[in-house]
């Protein structure tokens, strides 16, 4: 902001606006983490992580705001050109602002890796779009001042303006799929090949496979086929197992639910159970588990 009031740049302008949606949301994302950190009770038994996705979904259309001010800021100085002052000062302030956004955005990334967290992934991707945006509206502000074209300068604004516009709508397009339980291909994907790595001989079939994150927490529901002559405690101990594989691998923040189906005789041609002593006839082919297949809400056949 200081950098704009210097040089009365509306390229630089740009820059500011976007950065002052940063600490605005920023500050809403703090408290969303808060709130989605608590755990489950009885009027949220699901937990409290949605809040993520309504923090996010705010922080989308603060964006596009802040795009659209940008766009009405460059065409009226279009239309009302007003001179540029002290570039070189506004410039390197301008350029300090973007390194330091790119070093925390790298961070916040991880973080929102490591915890899955999507308040915190949409603050890293705006930081890092925002140091990306701030390093070409550098190079261009370079160009204005040395050949002193101004008329660039709302160029630069309006093309970063609707950078930030396409922006916020990804933001805000990925938080209201999450609000919707938008199915997350890449996450089923993930769930999916963990459990194809750990597969036992006794998990015949899996399907009706569904996962959604909520805040930190994981919560995977799904349908496994198991051998019909087995015991309750049988059946439990592959299901506690099964579920051992998938918290490992995604940290200790999971719920499954995980329903039991008895298999069929037209299971057998895709069972690999060994010694099956009420087996009809031999395994055919064993069908491999993918997003298609885990998600139909029906045991499987061979050949359909």
């Amino acid at each position: 902001m200081w950098a704009w009031y210097l040089t009365h740049s509306v390229a630089i302008f740009t820059d500011a606006l976007e950065s002052t949606v940063n600490v605005i949301t920023g500050f809403i994302g703090w408290y969303s983490l808060s709130l989605a950190s608590r755990p489950s009770d009885e009027n949220h038994p699901y937990g409290h992580g949605k809040a993520e996705y309504v923090s996010a979904a705010l922080e989308g259309a603060l964006v596009l705001i802040a795009g659209i001010m940008i766009i009405y800021e460059a065409v009226d100085a279009f239309l009302f050109p007003h001179p540029l002052s002290r570039l070189d000062s506004g410039m390197i302030l301008t350029a300090i602002t973007g390194v330091i956004n790119f070093l925390l955005g790298v961070y916040a990334l991880r973080v929102a890796r490591q915890h899955r967290s999507m308040t915190v992934e949409a603050a890293a991707t705006h930081l890092k779009s925002d140091a990306y945006s701030t390093f070409a509206m550098v190079a261009g502000l370079l160009i204005v001042r040395l050949s002193g074209w101004a008329w660039l300068d709302q160029v630069i604004a309006m093309v970063f303006g609707v950078i930030i516009i396409v922006t916020g709508y990804k933001v805000l397009r990925k938080s209201l799929g999450g609000i919707m339980d938008e199915a997350d291909e890449a996450l089923l994907d993930e769930v999916i090949a963990v459990l194809n790595e750990h597969r036992r001989p006794a998990w015949i079939d899996l399907h009706n496979l569904r996962s959604i994150q909520y805040g930190s927490v994981l919560h995977i529901d799904a349908h496994l086929t198991l051998p019909w002559y087995y015991s309750v405690q049988q059946a439990g101990e592959e299901i506690h197992h099964m579920e051992e594989v998938v918290r490992a691998h995604f940290g200790g923040k999971v719920e499954c639910f995980v329903h039991i189906d008895a298999c069929k005789p037209f299971s057998c041609a895709i069972c690999t159970m060994p010694d099956c002593a009420v087996r009809q006839h031999s395994l055919v082919h064993r069908i491999e588990w993918n997003r298609a297949v885990a998600m139909e809400n029906r045991q499987h056949r061979l050949n359909e």
